[in-house]
């Protein structure tokens, strides 16, 4: 069985010390940094629906308050550079075009390499640092009941001193819940775009747990199923094992992810709040990563097993099938025996009743008895010999 979903954390003390990850705000009129003539140029991702909105929501946070929820990006830009006093933006986008994420590039300066890494999607977890800017890629999951399948997601997240951008390109994961969880927690909010990236942790890694308990479900029907001998259970095996891969690429390279943002704890002044929160998100993965592979290798031998019982089901399939053939056989060579000792009197009583005049037995006083004791040597004879070979 899995964990239980964990509740949301209270709120932690106040700390007098504030976080100390942050870059100077660069000021509106600072160029962006410039591409170099060899960076390639990000791929179109493909055209969203007229009526799809990019921009999930927006909102400006200062002493982790919401202070303003600008309706545009260009106004959340404004706003922000008004903001002289630690506040910080957290905005939430959908499938965005290409434009708006050069948009947010130039605003933010972020590296190219991350933004075609966002537009393009189908990226490995990894966390990467550009400056002072964080680039995350997680690989969230859900367990859908009717098909009885895991869907995964993909976000990308940047997180810098006075922002964090959530890119996402799938329904999941719903980090609406996540944003109502930080603002019911303004101690926790003010902690900054550091504190939110945490809280999106826990919550995709939060987000395995149902996916774990519906698959160690599968994998006991399944069970089930392959000792009752089902034949589209091999099928079954094969597509969960293929989702299991999946998840394992999702859930193994998190670990590594996690202990690096734990090693820079000294180097960056991470808040004690926050160490204890990436610590229990730290060991809720690991354990999601166990049982996975726990999962990959109880359905290897899950198929082993299956293979050998179809192996014995075949097997015993053709054992009986020359059993059969076999009682076959046996029925043919007495049907045979039987005919060959019948074919003798059959054969003499045949010539005999041929009603020639010119035949010299004809005018035998013991052409008879001759023929009939003919007949009964050759068929006793043709009995002896068939039952000597099993025939009879």
């Amino acid at each position: 069985m899995s964990e239980p979903r964990r509740g949301r954390r209270p709120a932690p003390s106040p700390s007098p010390k504030r976080h100390v990850w942050r870059r100077p705000v660069t000021s509106p009129s600072a160029p962006a940094t410039p591409t170099t003539p060899n960076t390639p140029a990000p791929a179109a991702p493909a055209a969203p629906p007229p009526d799809h909105r990019s921009v999930v929501e927006a909102a400006l946070y200062r002493g982790g308050r919401r202070v303003a929820s600008p309706a545009t990006l260009t106004e959340t830009f404004r706003q922000l550079r008004e903001q002289h006093d630690g506040g910080m933006a957290w905005i939430g986008l959908h499938r965005p075009t290409e434009a708006e994420l050069h948009s947010l590039a130039d605003e933010f300066n972020l590296h190219p390499l991350s933004v075609e890494d966002a537009l393009e999607a189908h990226q490995r977890p990894k966390l990467e640092r550009y400056g002072d800017t964080l680039f995350v890629v997680l690989r969230a999951a859900r367990y859908l009941d009717a098909p009885e399948e895991v869907d995964f997601g993909e976000l990308h997240v940047f997180v810098g001193p006075d922002f964090l951008i959530t890119v996402r390109h799938a329904a999941a994961p719903d980090l609406s819940a996540v944003r109502r969880r930080m603002e019911e927690s303004p101690e926790l909010l003010k902690l900054g775009p550091e504190a939110v990236l945490y809280a999106i942790l826990d919550a995709v890694v939060d987000g395995y747990a149902p996916v774990v308990e519906g698959v160690q479900i599968d994998i006991d029907e399944i069970e089930t199923e392959v000792f009752r001998g089902d034949p589209e259970v091999s099928r079954r095996i094969y597509e969960l094992s293929r989702e299991m891969v999946e998840f394992q690429r999702a859930t193994r390279p998190l670990v590594g992810m996690l202990h690096a943002l734990m090693a820079g704890f000294a180097k960056y002044g991470t808040d004690e709040e926050l160490q204890r929160y990436l610590r229990d998100v730290a060991d809720h993965v690991t354990h999601t990563s166990e049982r996975v592979d726990a999962f990959r290798q109880a359905l290897t031998e899950i198929l082993t097993v299956n293979a050998t019982l179809v192996t014995q089901q075949q097997n015993a399939e053709m054992r009986a099938l020359a059993e059969a053939g076999f009682e076959q056989n046996e029925e043919i060579k007495k049907i045979s025996a039987w005919a060959a000792i019948l074919f003798a009197p059959t054969l003499v009583g045949t010539i005999y009743g041929m009603n020639f005049e010119v035949m010299p037995e004809l005018h035998w006083a013991g052409g008879y008895p001759f023929a009939i004791l003919l007949m009964a040597v050759v068929c006793t004879s043709l009995y002896v010999i068939f039952k000597k070979r099993d025939w009879l």
